[in-house]
């Protein structure tokens, strides 16, 4: 008897393993380019139209059909609200309270977070619970109480006023965020440090501090951005127009019989650029800070 050929015809092509996985990976790669490229689009056409509609004459922003880009190009929006003081002075006043709560939190999350990690005492777990459970209430069911509280200590209508009333929601992020940051780093330094004869304030700040400078920044851009594009407090907490912030100018602009819709855009525009250029400057250590924060060695 022959043996049966087990030859393959010299038509018949055999592809490897090895190139079909590899096609399958270059079309997954293909198809994930297109989803994030139709996902970026859908997002970013919202800022795409609100930064043409800003170079419009209002009366040219709903427009049939609508125009992508003015063929009437005018800064005029911008030139309104940066020439009046009364509009200027909604950016003042969200720089400093948005500056202040970011550096008071900071100062205020270390010193909590550096205790949480390193040491073990009596009450730690309950306020572990507290700072949890502070983080987890609806902000809008402590609008009348916080009211009422600023206007019994005297600090309705204050930049002090603003200032407590957010560091309250941004703390316990903070300090939830940083304790698990410093968890990740190893006791030894601690200990190296204070054998040379250094004290606890001298390891943190001079160790712990720099090393966690990726969680520390992204805990700061995440505060300020908090504290920047907060509303409704600051509607309930201030009265003045010269102590508005940027989201209440934005409102003010809506008026009883028209909206002035170029200068809304003008102005979300600007209040955009301080979150963007601290994003784009601290983007790495925003998302190595956020990664490594939530990993609990």
């Amino acid at each position: 008897m022959t043996k049966a050929s087990t030859s393959t015809p010299q038509n018949v092509k055999i592809r490897p393993a090895g190139e079909k996985r590899a096609r399958e990976q270059r079309l997954q790669k293909i198809g994930v380019s297109i989803a994030l490229v139709i996902g970026s689009l859908f997002a970013g056409f919202p800022v795409f139209w609100m930064l043409s509609s800003s170079f419009k004459a209002n009366s040219e922003i709903f427009q049939f059909p609508p125009r992508i880009i003015t063929e009437n190009f005018s800064l005029d929006a911008y030139t309104t609200i940066l020439g009046d003081p009364v509009k200027v002075r909604f950016f003042v006043n969200s720089y400093v309270v948005s500056l202040s709560v970011t550096a008071l939190t900071l100062i205020v999350a270390i010193f909590a977070a550096y205790g949480f990690s390193r040491y073990e005492f009596r009450g730690k777990r309950a306020l572990s619970m507290i700072i949890v459970t502070v983080q987890a209430v609806p902000p809008i069911t402590l609008l009348i109480p916080f009211f009422g509280l600023m206007v019994t200590l005297k600090l309705y209508n204050t930049y002090q006023g603003l200032i407590l009333t957010y560091m309250v929601f941004t703390l316990p992020y903070a300090i939830i965020m940083l304790t698990g940051y410093f968890n990740t780093l190893p006791k030894e330094l601690d200990e190296a440090v204070k054998v040379d004869g250094a004290g606890a304030l001298t390891a943190l700040w001079r160790i712990l501090v720099p090393i966690a400078i990726p969680g520390i920044v992204s805990v700061g851009i995440y505060t300020f951005m908090i504290a920047w594009n907060e509303y409704l407090f600051a509607l309930t907490l201030t009265r003045t127009d010269d102590m508005r912030t940027v989201p209440i100018g934005i409102q003010l602009l809506m008026g009883q019989h028209s909206y002035e819709w170029n200068e809304m855009m003008a102005m979300s525009i600007l209040g955009c650029i301080p979150v963007l250029i601290l994003f784009l400057f601290f983007q790495r250590y925003f998302i190595g800070g956020l990664t490594a924060g939530s990993v609990k060695s």
